[in-house]
């Protein structure tokens, strides 16, 4: 059992820090419910066997901590579009190997679905991560 929450801690540690150069929204059991707040800085350290993160406003607990992330089934078509042209990316060594463009390719999809909060480790489902309010993440284009 205590495997299994150092696992999901570990898992939203992953996502959060992926998240970051993006500026991703969170909410934290130990603020006020007025508002999210941007994640603008997150320096993770292991304090015994919890995680802590400071940058939030002080430190929390990564265990307090729920970013704001959009589910995939809310991508609209112009998004899929532009995430599905995103596959046909060359790699930037233009090597004609396959294996080399198929990693740069997932690579550059990752990234865009972090740049665009999506949901893409079921983060929802497993109640480590709350569904963002519609538009609450604006994309300039």
């Amino acid at each position: 059992m205590n495997n299994m929450r150092k696992k999901k801690k570990d898992l939203l540690l992953k996502d959060l820090c992926a998240r970051l150069p993006y500026g991703v929204y969170v909410d934290a059991y130990s603020w006020q419910k007025d508002s999210p707040k941007l994640l603008v800085e997150c320096v993770p350290e292991y304090v015994g066997e919890e995680i802590v993160v400071k940058g939030l406003a002080g430190r929390h607990s990564i265990k307090e901590i729920k970013p704001y992330l959009r589910p995939m089934s809310s991508m609209t078509e112009e998004e899929e579009n532009e995430f599905i042209s995103l596959n046909a990316v060359p790699s930037p060594c233009q090597l004609p190997n396959h294996a080399r463009m198929s990693w740069y390719s997932n690579a550059t999809m990752l990234d865009w679905l972090n740049a665009h909060h999506f949901d893409y480790r079921g983060l929802i489902e497993k109640g480590l991560a709350l569904e963002a309010p519609e538009r609450m993440y604006k994309f300039d284009k």
